[in-house]
């Protein structure tokens, strides 16, 4: 495959990157360092997410620039400014302690992106409550599951969510006192209430009380295997993972204009679509819409987006569009393009730099990072399929784990566990009612991530696979991102899941999940030619002995292919968690 390094021309652009030197900054970095750019609340009792992203700005020059323009789906947008936000989000504040809500319990969210949600999360961040939120397209069960084993004290929703999806609940869930409904101007009874009621008679003054930077935040759940979702637990000190990832890797300057296209049900919608853009003050944009090509390349002319960060299934359904819909399209404001969720396959990084005229810069995190760990940067050249290489302030490595506490960390080229040292601000601190759980994540002073990759000799870092996800066939061990970006090569196929289906003698043979470009038919011809381009691409012993064409890949809405799911599906199993399966009834 492909995979020629992109150089840059440091001199052609025209905003200096924030991070020049990277060796020189890993070597002289220090959070302690980061956290003294941060204010803290004006007291000195303690750090806030909300008064970083929110008050300090709206109590200063920033008062009346726009936080947040949100898109409607009729076309009209609502601009929130710092002062604005502030306003409201105090009046959040204030009608959860009016409503009894204390330090530490749990306030869930069930909306998608739209103006009441901002309010919201910062109003329950300065009351020091934890924000938890959820997918607009969850069904009844997994929305249950979520908000008995999150101890929900508050749910805010929209009223034909409520409707439809909440009011069989409320007997199984005897803790939830309240809900809150963002569009009804009266009350239900006495448990569900109106929102803009409650928000009309609040204060818009509020003092953040004292808060601990080690004070619990938010609660992000992330999709079981087989069992329930685990919360991933973090804290209000992880602000300074988002704004130093905000500077150095989504490289953000005073005058951007910032979109991220993540749902706010998943951790890169909060850490990344709310709270990073705000800590540097700029106008971040909302869509209340899904993803549509078109509707896509509009906002990025409109609202002259100039840093976008989105997520592999969402470029590969650019891929798919029509050349012609990109032409239509004035997107020269736009100076870097990032992506999560998934590792960007080569081809999608190649395509970025045709089509949208910039390379895309993938990154690595996880959930339980709580933000951006391993990263492509604005003034690093960019090796296609590679995560980049780590965030100043992080120790990654390669290791095989020898026991509970110990690891073996390994030299360049060689396969293992991606690890990281813990003690970034980030980190998650516990997986909510289950210790067990958590302590398994670790070995001694390493966190052990799950994904299987490899390191280089310059330091990049790449993607192999889930540790669950490895093929293992006639002794060879085959990560499925490296068949599936192979297969991408091809002209004719969209996206391709790859998983290893049980044989008896090999163990395992590599299958292939095919989903088609517009304009080719799936037949025995063109999956034959696909074979053929396999082996000579990969050689026997790694390319798919059996391959399939389907309509879709299953993904969650984060845009990861569920290779479990079709694995599952293949072999008649049961298919575990697909509570964030993509596809879901909108809301």
């Amino acid at each position: 495959m492909n995979t020629a390094p992109i150089r840059k021309n440091l001199a052609a652009m025209t905003v200096k990157p924030n991070l020049l030197e990277y060796e020189k900054t890993c070597a002289g970095f220090s959070w302690k360092k980061v956290r003294r750019e941060l204010t803290g609340l004006p007291d000195g009792t303690g750090l806030n997410i909300a008064h970083e992203a929110v008050d300090r700005h709206a109590d200063g020059q920033l008062r009346e620039r726009v936080a947040i323009r949100c898109l409607g789906r009729d076309g009209r947008f609502v601009n929130l400014t710092y002062g604005r936000l502030k306003d409201r989000s105090n009046r959040f504040a204030n009608l959860l302690r009016r409503l009894g809500i204390a330090k530490g319990e749990r306030v869930f969210c069930l909306a998608g992106r739209i103006p009441a949600l901002y309010p919201v999360f910062f109003g329950t961040l300065k009351n020091i409550s934890v924000f938890c939120p959820l997918f607009s397209a969850f069904g009844p069960e997994p929305i249950f599951q979520r908000l008995e084993k999150g101890n929900a004290r508050v749910l805010v929703t929209t009223e034909r969510q409520y409707r439809k999806k909440i009011a069989p609940l409320l007997e199984r869930l005897p803790e939830l006192k309240h809900v809150l409904l963002i569009d009804l101007e009266y009350d239900l009874n006495e448990r569900v209430l109106s929102l803009p009621r409650l928000m009309a008679d609040a204060s818009g003054v509020f003092t953040i009380p004292p808060t601990d930077p080690e004070d619990m935040a938010i609660l992000h759940f992330t999709s079981g295997t087989t069992g329930m979702p685990k919360g991933a637990v973090h804290v209000h000190n992880a602000v300074n993972t988002h704004f130093i990832t905000g500077r150095y890797v989504l490289d953000l300057h005073p005058d951007d204009i910032f979109w991220c296209t993540a749902d706010p049900g998943w951790v890169t919608g909060t850490s990344y679509g709310i709270i990073t853009p705000l800590l540097h003050g700029v106008t971040s944009i909302v869509d209340e819409m899904d993803f549509d090509a078109e509707r896509w390349y509009r906002i990025l002319q409109e609202q002259r987006v100039t840093v976008w960060y989105t997520a592999p299934t969402a470029i590969r359904m650019l891929m798919r569009a029509p050349l012609e819909q990109r032409k239509r399209y004035d997107i020269s404001a736009l100076r870097l393009v990032h992506s999560v969720g998934e590792p960007l396959n080569p081809e999608a990084v190649f395509w970025g730099e045709q089509v949208l005229g910039l390379p895309i810069h993938d990154n690595w995190w996880q959930t339980e990072t709580g933000g951006i760990m391993i990263a492509n940067y604005a003034a690093m050249d960019i090796r296609p399929g590679s995560m980049g290489r780590p965030l100043p302030g992080i120790e990654a490595a390669i290791v095989t784990r020898v026991d509970a506490d110990t690891v073996q960390i390994e030299g360049n080229e060689i396969a293992g566990e991606l690890a990281l040292k813990s003690g970034w601000p980030s980190m998650f601190r516990s997986y909510l009612h289950d210790d067990a759980r958590y302590a398994k994540c670790f070995a001694g002073e390493w966190y052990i991530t799950g994904d299987l990759a490899k390191r280089d000799s310059d330091g990049y870092y790449w993607f192999i696979g889930r540790a669950d996800d490895i093929i293992k066939t006639a002794g060879h061990m085959v990560g499925p991102f490296e068949v599936e970006s192979c297969l991408m090569e091809h002209p004719a196929v969209a996206e391709a899941g790859v998983i290893g289906k049980p044989e008896p003698v090999i163990g395992e043979i590599v299958k292939a999940f095919i989903v088609l470009k517009q304009g080719y038919i799936p037949g025995e011809e063109l999956r034959l030619d696909l074979i053929g381009f396999g082996r000579t691409k990969l050689g026997s012993a790694i390319a798919p002995k059996e391959l399939e064409f389907i309509d879709n890949l299953p993904k969650t809405r984060s845009g990861k292919i569920m290779r479990r799911l079709l694995k599952a599906r293949e072999l008649g199993l049961p298919e575990g968690d697909t509570s964030t399966l993509e596809g879901g009834e909108s809301p």
